[in-house]
């Protein structure tokens, strides 16, 4: 084989083995963002160290304008409709160990309702983002809060392998 060839057939396999790396894995399709269009992240996630330290435990989506809708991500059960401090909340159970909570939403739905992935649940109110309305997504598993970017988004790195 020449130098050429050879180098050819390099670049092809890297190639191939840089858009295999680079091509997102498929995202769950149980969950879809909370907002339409997709929102921007105006927020990341911030989990503290020690659960009693200050941190961010979601994610702020955005701008919406106030009344906006807000959709379930995820087929589930209201476990939860009120005012936490100062803001109306919605969370919902939707099995293996998942919670969502949605905060500054208004809903007319009760603890024990059912919601279906894309249901509108609530609206969103004024009060969290200070000048722009936003939404703040939060997901527990079991106690532990989880990035909710990594339902809806492939959140992996993109890596290349060596050829051999």
């Amino acid at each position: 084989m020449t130098f050429l060839k050879a180098l050819m057939a390099a670049v092809a396999a890297l190639t191939v083995v840089a858009t295999t790396a680079m091509t997102p894995a498929p995202v769950n399709p149980r969950w879809s963002w909370p907002l339409s269009p997709k929102p921007a992240v105006l927020r990341t996630f911030d989990p503290p160290d020690k659960p009693w330290l200050s941190g961010h435990r979601g994610v702020d989506l955005g701008p919406t304008p106030d009344g906006g809708p807000v959709t379930a991500p995820s087929d589930g059960v209201v476990t939860f409709v009120g005012v936490v401090v100062d803001r109306p909340v919605v969370t919902i159970d939707h099995g293996d160990g998942l919670k969502s909570s949605f905060e500054p939403v208004s809903s007319e739905l009760k603890a024990g309702d059912t919601v279906r992935k894309g249901q509108v649940m609530g609206t969103v109110e004024p009060g969290h983002c200070n000048s722009a309305a936003c939404l703040h997504w939060g997901v527990r598993r079991g106690e532990d809060y989880v990035n909710p970017l990594g339902l809806v988004e492939d959140m992996r790195p993109s890596v290349l392998l060596p050829l051999h």
